[in-house]
């Protein structure tokens, strides 16, 4: 099949047809946000699937039972996609969220409510190399081609949500207040208690050294890898080759130099910092 044939154009962005629709995305402009809810934002292949382990199990006090028993994308489905008007009348309150959306695509809903966000930035250049490997082994993507090819698609903005730098900047200049917490997945990999003590008082969540403790070793990378509601083996063959390569790759920091050589990684770094200067927009890490 052909790109076009995979994506949807929305609102200028490409979206693969095979988890979003018109519809979904007229669902979630429509959607109701609640005052509890909460919402994990991230470009693609920056820690969703992470996030979406964690979340609940922060919200219910460390209970497993939703990270043992529901499958990862009903048990906190994502905004924009299909599933979500399927799931959301089982989800109780308060419900836990993901979504890719750039800030202005949110529902008028979100911004009257005082629904929580929790935005995770990664370096663009560990999140290239996921996506490349995620587009060689999702079907529902197009073949990204070579490395070198896929590093100017990539910067280009023809992957789905467009640029990273588009979607960062959208999400570090809005209005919300504390309504949003900004972290890296840096900061994740590094001291994930320390993280999910971050995430917990920005909850309104009281959760003592045991309970985090707990959650942090249920949402290791090893512990998902092994969980079947978490590491996408439910999913056909047809969708998602996890023979061409694993859904849950490596979750480290840094991959991107097993990757880029110097020419490439000079020519992404350039770009990538002149479109962030444009708006004197400053990262929280060197790209270096």
């Amino acid at each position: 099949m052909s790109s076009e044939e995979m994506y949807l154009l929305y609102q200028g962005f490409l979206l693969p047809k095979e988890t979003h629709s018109l519809e979904s995305l007229k669902f979630a402009q429509e959607f109701t946000f609640k005052d509890d809810d909460v919402v994990a934002v991230l470009y693609p292949k920056s820690g969703t699937v992470w996030m979406q382990e964690i979340l609940p199990l922060l919200l219910n006090g460390g209970d497993l039972t939703p990270i043992q028993t529901i499958p990862n994308w009903d048990r906190v489905p994502w905004l924009e996609e299909k599933r979500l008007e399927l799931v959301i009348d089982k989800l109780a309150s308060p419900r836990a969220l993901v979504s890719h959306f750039p800030y202005h695509l949110m529902p008028p809903s979100f911004h009257s409510s005082k629904a929580k966000v929790i935005y995770v930035m990664r370096n663009p250049k560990d999140t290239l190399v996921s996506s490349y490997f995620f587009h060689q082994m999702a079907g529902f993507l197009p073949d990204p081609g070579m490395f070198d090819e896929f590093i100017t698609t990539f910067l280009e903005g023809r992957v789905m949500f467009g640029k990273w730098t588009d979607h960062v900047k959208s999400w570090r200049q809005t209005e919300l207040g504390d309504r949003i917490m900004y972290i890296t997945y840096e900061e994740m990999v590094q001291d994930l208690p320390a993280a999910l003590r971050r995430m917990s008082d920005f909850l309104g969540r009281d959760l003592n050294e045991e309970t985090i403790k707990k959650i942090s070793e249920h949402c290791s990378f090893q512990s998902m890898k092994q969980n079947n509601m978490s590491n996408f083996s439910l999913v056909p063959k047809v969708y998602l080759d996890q023979d061409k390569s694993p859904f849950l790759r490596k979750g480290v920091v840094g991959d991107w130099r097993n990757h880029f050589n110097s020419e490439q990684e000079a020519r992404f770094t350039s770009v990538i910092k002149k479109e962030l200067e444009k708006e004197s927009f400053t990262l929280p890490w060197s790209l270096d």
